[in-house]
């Protein structure tokens, strides 16, 4: 007799086709399919900010604001940590007031530009693929 159609309790049939257990649906992963985050290569940030801790430091946002403040840390998502900053406000005509902030958590999202405020430092390029490697 077919096995198409007939009823059978959950978990009864087993080696079958369905969601019967856990994590066996599509896209899932079950039980016995385990990762270690050892077996990822780590993703190396591109920028090294160790070198600016407890300097000051200028970042841009997405949508124009910008703030100067002293880097007190960071994270692999660029998410930053910033003291005694201030907001660099202009409007249409050029103006420029400030205020302060304090401290703030900077997300690394909406991060534009990171620069210190003693100047800037030429970098080779990371994208650019060595053809010496190949």
């Amino acid at each position: 007799m077919s096995e198409r159609g007939a009823h059978h309790p959950r978990g009864t049939r087993a080696n079958f086709r369905g969601g019967g257990g856990r994590g066996g649906g599509r896209g899932g992963s079950s039980s016995t399919e385990k990762t270690t985050s050892s077996e990822r290569p780590k993703k190396e940030n591109i920028l090294d900010l160790s070198k600016y801790m407890d300097k000051p430091i200028i970042v841009k946002f997405n949508g124009g604001r910008e703030v100067r403040g002293t880097l007190k840390g960071f994270d692999a998502l660029m998410n930053l940590v910033l003291d005694d900053v201030e907001e660099t406000l202009r409007d249409e005509d050029g103006n420029e007031s400030t205020r302060s902030l304090g401290l703030v958590v900077a997300r690394g999202t909406l991060l534009v530009v990171i620069m210190p405020v003693d100047g800037s430092e030429q970098i080779a390029n990371p994208f650019v693929v060595n053809e010496a490697a190949s």
